[in-house]
């Protein structure tokens, strides 16, 4: 998690990235990336604020003909009153034109694409933005490759960090 700190109180600024979702990343093959807006409730922008959320297990289906997020945790904001509360896996309704929809959940149905959540983040005019990516499963040997690589670019730096010392 990236963060920067504020002048007040702790909070994070803007442009910041509030969770990642490494596990995409490794299980997936990202292709199209979008930013979606998000509707919150205002103890949850608190609780992203101070840089809480979880993507882990998270995923964007479709409800009533909208995208959700759903199964992603955003812990409860603790100086609020118990009546002010979120339920902290609550559904999320994304908010993206029709267009981009419907070219999603085409993907999805002709293609096999499926829709992940990838990062939260606050936009520079401080707004909270999920960016929601189609992306195609990976088999079990892609997944080694994708260690080996990974393995191997470390060893690399390794090296060329102590050649320079």
């Amino acid at each position: 998690m990236t963060k920067k700190k504020g002048k007040k109180s702790g909070l994070l600024s803007t442009d910041v990235t509030i969770a990642d979702n490494r596990k995409a990343n490794f299980d997936y093959f990202l292709e199209d990336k979008i930013e979606a807006g998000i509707v919150l409730t205002g103890t949850e922008v608190k609780s992203l604020r101070h840089g809480q959320c979880g993507l882990q297990e998270s995923h964007i289906a479709p409800k009533k003909g909208d995208l959700w997020l759903f199964n992603a945790h955003i812990p409860e904001y603790q100086q609020a009153g118990p009546h002010l509360q979120h339920a902290p896996r609550r559904p999320r309704k994304l908010l993206l034109a029709q267009r981009q929809i419907d070219r999603m959940m085409g993907a999805v149905n002709r293609e096999g694409y499926t829709i992940v959540p990838t990062k939260i983040y606050f936009n520079a005019k401080g707004l909270a933005k999920v960016e929601i990516a189609l992306a195609k499963g990976k088999k079990e040997y892609d997944k080694r490759e994708t260690i080996k690589q990974r393995d191997w670019n470390r060893q690399k730096s390794r090296v060329l960090r102590n050649e320079r010392d």
